[in-house]
C-alpha cells in the first residue's frame, strides 16, 4: 500500500488542528498574564502553522501504527508536541546562523527587532530581537512538554515513551552545539561533519520520532531494532539532502538566499568532502571563503563549482542513496503492520527527495 497525497494531507492536518487548538489556549493564558505577550503568542502560532513538512510527527505516528499501535485522536494530538520541540530548534537556530529569514519570512528574531525598530523603543533593536527568539525558543520547548502531557493519552503509555522523548532533545541540542564548534574550530573533517549529521539531524528527524512512536505501542525489542537501523542512515541521509540544498538549492523553495550555508560556513559532509578532494588552490579558496557573510552570487558560483569538480556533490549523492537502501534494507528485517511498512517505505523515498 503507497503513501498517497491524501495520506499525508490528513495527517498533517490533524496535527495542525491540534497544534492550532493547543496554541489557541496558550494566547489565552499569556493575554491574561498581560496584553504585551499576544504578540508572542500569534508570532509562535504563526511560526508553527506557517510552514513545515510534520515530518517528525509523520515518522513518530508510522512508527506508532506499523508497530501494532491503533488510532487516535490522542496519539496524534500527543505527537504533534514534535513540532514544537522542532519550532523551539529552528528559532535558536536561525539566532546562532544569524539568519534572516525561515520559509520565506522574516526569522523570529528578525521579526522582533522589526518591531523594537518600527515602535522607537529604547536600546538596540538587534538586541531585543535576539533576546526575544531565545525566550519564545524556550517557550516552544516549554510547551511540547503541556503538550505530550495533554495530549490525551495516559500516564503509563506516556512513561514509556518519555525517556526517548527526553533523549531527542538532549541530542538535537548536543548536535547543535558540535555544528557551531566545528564551525568555530574550522573542523573539515569527515567523521565530523557525519557525527553532527547523526546527532543534529538523523537522530531527531527520523530515529527518535520512530522510537518514540514504537514506545507508544509497547513495541518488542525487534521492532525497535529495526526501527534504530531504518531511522539513522535515513535520517542522515535526509541531512545530507539539506546540505545538498544549502547550497545548489533554489531558495523559492528552500525559503533561504542561495549558498546560505557557505555564508554561514557549515561544516557538513558536502563541505568536508570537498576539502578532502581539493587541490591546494581550491582548498585556499574554500578555506578562504567559506563562512564570509558577504559572500555574493559570484562567490557562490565558485564555491559550488569547486564542491562540483572535486566530486563532493555527485559522492554526497552516492552516499544518500547508500543510506537510504540501507534503511530500506532494515526495515525489511521485521514484520510490521502492513500499513505501516508501506508508508514507512513511502517516506524514506520522500524524505531524500524531500517530496513530503
Amino acid at each position: 500500500m503507497a503513501l498517497t497525497p491524501v495520506d499525508r494531507a490528513d495527517l498533517r492536518t490533524r496535527v495542525e488542528q491540534a497544534l492550532d487548538a493547543f496554541l489557541a489556549a496558550r494566547r489565552q493564558q499569556l493575554g491574561a498574564i498581560d496584553d504585551g505577550l499576544l504578540p508572542v503568542a500569534d508570532a509562535i502560532r504563526a511560526f508553527v502553522l506557517g510552514g513545515g513538512k510534520r515530518l517528525r510527527p509523520a515518522f513518530a505516528y508510522w512508527g506508532y501504527r506499523g508497530a501494532g499501535g491503533a488510532d487516535s485522536d490522542a496519539v496524534v494530538a500527543t505527537l504533534a508536541a514534535l513540532e514544537l520541540v522542532q519550532a523551539s530548534a529552528l528559532i535558536h537556530d536561525d539566532v546562532m546562523d544569524a539568519s534572516d529569514t525561515r520559509r520565506g519570512e522574516p526569522a523570529i528574531h528578525r521579526r522582533f527587532a522589526d518591531r523594537h525598530a518600527a515602535a522607537g523603543w529604547h536600546g538596540a533593536a538587534e538586541r531585543f530581537g535576539v533576546a526575544s527568539a531565545i525566550l519564545l525558543g524556550d517557550l516552544c520547548l516549554i510547551w511540547s512538554d503541556e503538550m505530550w502531557y495533554g495530549g490525551g493519552l495516559d500516564a503509563a503509555t506516556l512513561a514509556r515513551a518519555r525517556p526517548v522523548f527526553d533523549e531527542m532533545r538532549t541530542e538535537v541540542t548536543a548536535g547543535q552545539y558540535l555544528d557551531i564548534l566545528a564551525q568555530a574550530s574550522r573542523d573539515t573533517s569527515l567523521e565530523r561533519a557525519s557525527k553532527i549529521a547523526r546527532y543534529k539531524s538523523a537522530k531527531y528527524t527520523v530515529e527518535r520520532p520512530l522510537l518514540v512512536g514504537a514506545a507508544l505501542a509497547d513495541a518488542p525489542p525487534q521492532v525497535l531494532r529495526a526501527y534504530s537501523a531504518y531511522g539513522l542512515p535515513l535520517g542522515e541521509a535526509f541531512q545530507l539532502r539539506d546540505d545538498i540544498l544549502g547550497v545548489f538549492g533554489d531558495p523559492t523553495q528552500t525559503g533561504k538566499p542561495a549558498g546560505d550555508d557557505l555564508r554561514e560556513g557549515k561544516r557538513t559532509y558536502l563541505v568536508a568532502a570537498a576539502f578532502e578532494r581539493a587541490e591546494p588552490a581550491e582548498r585556499a579558496v574554500l578555506a578562504k571563503r567559506l563562512g564570509d557573510p558577504s559572500l555574493d552570487d559570484a562567490g557562490v558560483a565558485q564555491l559550488r563549482e569547486i564542491i562540483t569538480r572535486t566530486g563532493a556533490l555527485a559522492r554526497t549523492e552516492a552516499r544518500i542513496a547508500e543510506l537510504a537502501d540501507a534503511a530500506l534494507a532494515a526495515l525489511a528485517t521485521v514484520d510490521l503492520d502492513p500499513q505501516g511498512a508501506a508508508v514507512l517505505t513511502a517516506l524514506a523515498s520522500a524524505a531524500t527527495r524531500r517530496e513530503i
